[in-house]
């Protein structure tokens, strides 16, 4: 079965932040699949974001960190969601992202309409022991009751958490943080064998123990590694990212960046830090971040932690620089690197299948069947 382009499916598409970059990946691909996405949802900024479909809602603007503002704000259109029932009326599909839109879906979800729930990220509250971690995750139990299919961005999401801990049997459908396209062809910089070690760090920027690690790194290499720092810091986790970067001489950062500036900012590292403790020793070891495909994709090895997904997916592929204790081992091993294991771990880096790192023409169309609730016969 395919769908008809002549009457495409309508899908409501209701979001945590209409700024949210990947919000944007997903609406393009649905809207590049023949897919008729209304979009609507809070954000994080003042303004709500241009947007390719006239029919982009605005419930209003809430803040990273701010759990309770969120809770009153999704509250209000709870109790008052003609808004959100408006966007939904007559829609075949309404996708949500994160809990809090789920939440809202089921509040309008009419008899017969198809329910997705993307589940890309989970917060601590989900993950807890104490009262309020059980109540969130029966809540969330009682939602997934009435939900159709779930999208997870790593395996472990699947496994540790909707299997184990919510005995969920819900269908799942896994789409990785692939690079959309292949990107553009960029110069890379020329390194003189002993020469200063570039690290990557893009993004966004939430996790303090990384920058606290990258800036102790650099102190221990005495000018032999320098970071490279770009893209949104986390107001209520770096309250002063600036001053604290600016602090530490060899961490460099650029403010934020565009997808069309990647292959510059590729083209300048020789390493990507693909680690994160946020969330430590529960999301953390279980996502599987944009940085890792992305730099992939633009022929730089991530770093990462073994024994977390990304370090699994990273061994599986045999690909990468992989450490238990980035303090204690990383400056040693890239310094140490000889140019002939540099130029083979670019060569590994080659040798992967697009297909590992590219979202391709076959896998968007699979995405957009199984959301719109089609079996590709």
């Amino acid at each position: 079965m395919k769908l008809d382009q002549s009457r495409p499916t309508r899908v409501a598409y209701l979001v945590h932040d209409l700024h949210d970059a990947a919000v944007q990946r997903r609406f393009t691909l649905l809207t590049g699949e023949g897919m008729d996405v209304r979009l609507g949802g809070f954000r994080r900024h003042g303004t709500a974001p241009g947007s390719q479909h006239s029919g982009q809602l605005d419930l209003g603007r809430t803040m990273d960190a701010r759990l309770v503002r969120r809770a009153m704000s999704v509250l209000r259109h709870l109790i008052w969601p003609r808004s959100v029932r408006v966007l939904c009326r007559d829609v075949p599909v309404i996708m949500a992202r994160n809990l809090e839109m789920l939440a809202l879906a089921c509040r309008v979800r009419t008899k017969g309409q198809r329910l997705v729930y993307e589940c890309l990220d989970l917060h601590r509250l989900m993950l807890g022991s104490g009262f309020t971690s059980r109540l969130m995750r029966w809540m969330e139990r009682r939602l997934l009751a009435r939900t159709n299919l779930i999208l997870v961005s790593s395996p472990a999401f699947a496994r540790e958490y909707f299997g184990s801990r919510q005995g969920c049997s819900n269908d799942v459908l896994l789409v990785e943080n692939k690079v959309p396209s292949l990107p553009r062809a960029e110069g890379r910089r020329p390194r003189e064998e002993g020469g200063t070690v570039i690290i990557g760090w893009f993004g966004m920027l939430r996790c303090r123990r990384s920058l606290q690690q990258l800036k102790t790194i650099v102190q221990q290499a005495r000018g032999k590694v320098e970071v490279l720092v770009a893209g949104i810091p986390s107001p209520a986790e770096f309250p002063d990212f600036e001053a604290q970067v600016t602090a530490r001489p060899g961490v460099t950062y650029l403010g934020p960046y565009t997808q069309d500036d990647l292959p510059a900012l590729y083209a300048r590292v020789d390493y990507v830090w693909a680690i994160d403790y946020f969330e430590e020793g529960l999301n953390s070891r279980w996502l599987l971040p944009n940085r890792l495909y992305e730099g992939i994709a633009h022929g730089v090895a991530p770093i990462a932690l073994r024994g977390v997904e990304t370090g699994r997916w990273l061994e599986e592929h045999g690909v990468g620089l992989l450490v238990d204790d980035p303090v204690g081992e990383l400056a040693d091993k890239m310094l140490t690197l000889s140019d002939e294991a540099q130029r083979a771990m670019r060569l590994q880096l080659g040798r992967l299948p697009q297909e590992a790192v590219i979202q391709t023409a076959p896998e968007r169309r699979a995405i957009a069947l199984a959301v719109a609730g089609c079996r590709d016969a």
